[in-house]
């Protein structure tokens, strides 16, 4: 790496040197969750037959319904559909939602307002007669169980978010949502609790004990080979009503188009693309924290989500690093990004993104809304190679 400065090298090395015992825990999770996989895969006796395509409705595709039963084994749930026609996370969380709430229901956000996108969302269920609450996060960013508790009375559904999004709130421990999950079915045993896992997949050992658990392919599950799609697993009858949302007709419709071997293949490799990716953050962590901007999680936190949040202080730092990330990407590594107005967001957000999916968030990226105090949350790497050589080409852009 003999482009970079001495500085810049030094303090790689020096992170590195600190995180090997941190390294090594991100090995540990994977290994185990790798032999999660495993044994879905064997159970469910997947075979190259299973490689084989369709086109259409999709009926009779034996391969995308042996998927669905892995992805349930996976997360440790009774059903799940994984189709590609899920074109997004918040598509996949919309179509969730539209599948089970109904006209006078009342769905509560557990961890105050969600990610950006949802609010349109939010806002289509309002114009269907779907009733919207949130309760705030204490002070310190946790959520409010006690709160949480008294506004889970009289809802029909409960969504939990994970990940911090485009916030400074910490993402959520599998224990965590547990016990957010025991608390509201305490107060109310007929609520339907939403869990929205996007960017938590495989950072632990464990996934959350809830009724839907909702996700994308193009982040942690796809392992990066997936092109696009989303999951939504859990309770067989929720899920069943989900895929009314989603084909009009039921679970059997949703044609694969002859990428049920990178389905399989992208979520062998989940496990460990996310070790991958956690390493790249980590680093990024523990170098920025020595150049003195504020990090969340610190180096050696533990992490629910592969999402870092850098807080820059000022746009030109923000920006320059974000330019970086670009520069050092393979794809469209030539490519300068700019902030620009964004559907769903109330502000500008630049976005770098050198991915070999469109939008692949389990790739090295960054995202950062152009508002104070000028946060950027870094995400991803497909191997820790590439994304250490991204993370020093973005650090040496800065001053």
């Amino acid at each position: 790496m003999r482009k970079f400065s001495s500085k810049v090298k030094e303090l790689a090395g020096r992170a590195e040197s600190k995180l090997s015992a941190q390294f090594a825990i991100y090995e540990d999770i994977a290994l185990s969750n790798t032999e999660k996989v495993l044994r879905a895969f064997q159970e469910n006796r997947v075979s190259d037959t299973h490689f084989s395509g369709s086109t259409g409705y999709g009926l009779g595709d034996t391969g995308r319904d042996v998927f669905d039963k892995v992805i349930a084994d996976v997360f440790g749930k009774e059903r799940a559909i994984a189709r590609l026609q899920l074109s997004s996370g918040t598509h996949t969380i919309a179509t969730a939602l539209f599948g089970v709430l109904r006209p006078g229901d009342t769905l509560l956000s557990a961890i105050g307002s969600p990610y950006d996108t949802l609010n349109g969302v939010i806002r289509r269920l309002n114009e269907f007669g779907v009733l919207y609450r949130e309760t705030p996060l204490l002070p310190n960013g946790e959520p409010d169980i006690n709160g949480i508790a008294e506004a889970s009375k009289n809802v029909k559904a409960v969504l939990i978010q994970r990940s911090r999004g485009y916030s400074e709130r910490p993402a959520l421990y599998p224990e965590k949502v547990s016990e957010i999950c025991n608390i509201v079915r305490n107060v109310n045993k007929n609520v339907i609790i939403i869990v929205d896992n996007c960017y938590c997949e495989f950072v632990d050992v464990q996934e959350p004990d809830c009724d839907l658990l909702l996700g994308s392919f193009i982040k942690n599950p796809g392992g990066g080979l997936a092109p696009t799609g989303g999951y939504i697993a859990g309770r067989g009858d929720l899920v069943e009503a989900a895929s009314y949302a989603l084909t009009a007709v039921g679970s059997e419709n949703g044609a694969s188009l002859n990428v049920n071997r990178l389905m399989f293949q992208g979520l062998f490799f989940a496990p460990h693309i996310t070790a991958q990716a956690l390493k790249t953050v980590t680093l990024a962590s523990a170098i920025l924290e020595e150049l003195g901007y504020s990090v969340t999680p610190s180096p050696f936190d533990r992490r629910a989500d592969i999402v870092q949040a850098i807080k820059f202080g000022n746009k030109s730092d923000l920006l320059k690093f974000c330019q970086g990330i670009q520069k050092g990407s393979p794809i469209d590594s030539f490519a300068i990004p700019e902030p620009s107005a964004m559907p769903g967001y109330d502000c500008e957000v630049v976005m770098a993104a050198g991915t070999f999916i469109q939008g692949g968030s389990v790739e090295l990226s960054c995202d950062a809304p152009m508002r104070p105090p000028y946060t950027a949350f870094l995400q991803g790497g497909l191997t820790y190679e590439a994304g250490k050589y991204g993370i020093m080409t973005a650090i040496e852009g800065l001053p």
